[in-house]
């Protein structure tokens, strides 16, 4: 194998990606017209493209990671003392294209899932302040707010009196949440009134809180012992941080 042909290999996901200048396009261009093998490996690479990117939307790959995989193929190649196949270097280079696929899918649809249901919290809790319905069960007392709740739900939501700490509770209601009814409890917090979602969802490891803007709202959103929880306010995000560490230890 000649040092052109060598060079070809090495030039040719880049002259596919459309990540190459000129001169080497050029180079690349006239090498696969006298070659064959290359051609046919510049066919392998461009049907396994289309096959991942159709019907489905495209997440591309930082440009240095996809050379650093290319390198990292020749190099293994090299070391173990064989010479690596077309075949095979275009069946390796799709499985990591395909696991960065589905990797960075699942994250995009994960994060926009949560992004449209905390724009559901937000547009529950400010409902709640305008149609002064904040609370079914009125009560600061922990143990008459959460029998309110027996036979109205199939989970068994944890209610806290935090008064001692400075946010006494006031009650709560039942609500829906991403086309499930779900648990607000609601607390204050000099006058401001919080709203404490909670949800089941089986299954998930335990969270810190996390800080989510919207709209000028403060929401922080965790999850513990199977069920999800999302706190939102119009009170700053430290005091609704204190809040939300409060519950989820």
């Amino acid at each position: 194998m000649n040092i052109d042909h060598d060079r070809m290999q090495e030039l040719l996901h880049a002259y596919v990606d459309g990540e190459i200048d000129l001169v080497s396009g050029q180079e690349v261009e006239e090498h696969l017209r006298s070659c064959e093998d290359c051609r046919r490996g510049e066919q392998q690479i461009r049907a396994l493209r289309d096959a991942m990117s159709s019907d489905a939307p495209a997440y591309r790959a930082p440009a240095h990671l996809r050379r650093n995989v290319r390198a990292a193929l020749r190099r293994e190649a090299k070391e173990s003392g064989r010479e690596i196949s077309w075949p095979w270097l275009v069946f390796a280079a799709g499985t990591v294209c395909a696991v960065l696929f589905f990797a960075v899918a699942l994250f995009q649809t994960t994060r926009a899932t949560r992004n449209t249901v905390a724009d559901q919290v937000i547009g529950n809790h400010v409902r709640s302040l305008l149609a002064t319905h904040l609370v079914d069960v009125a009560s600061s007392d922990q143990h008459t707010v959460k029998p309110w709740f027996d036979g109205k739900i199939d989970f068994a939501p944890t209610v806290r009196d935090l008064s001692g700490d400075g946010f006494p509770l006031a009650g709560g209601r039942l609500d829906y949440l991403d086309g499930k009814t779900v648990v607000p409890l609601v607390y204050h917090r000099n006058k401001h009134p919080i709203n404490l979602f909670i949800a089941t969802t089986p299954g998930s490891h335990d969270t810190t809180p996390e800080l989510i803007g919207r709209r000028g709202y403060s929401l922080f959103h965790w999850t513990h012992g199977e069920m999800e929880y999302w706190a939102v306010s119009d009170l700053n995000q430290t005091e609704l941080r204190q809040f939300a560490d409060l519950l989820a230890r």
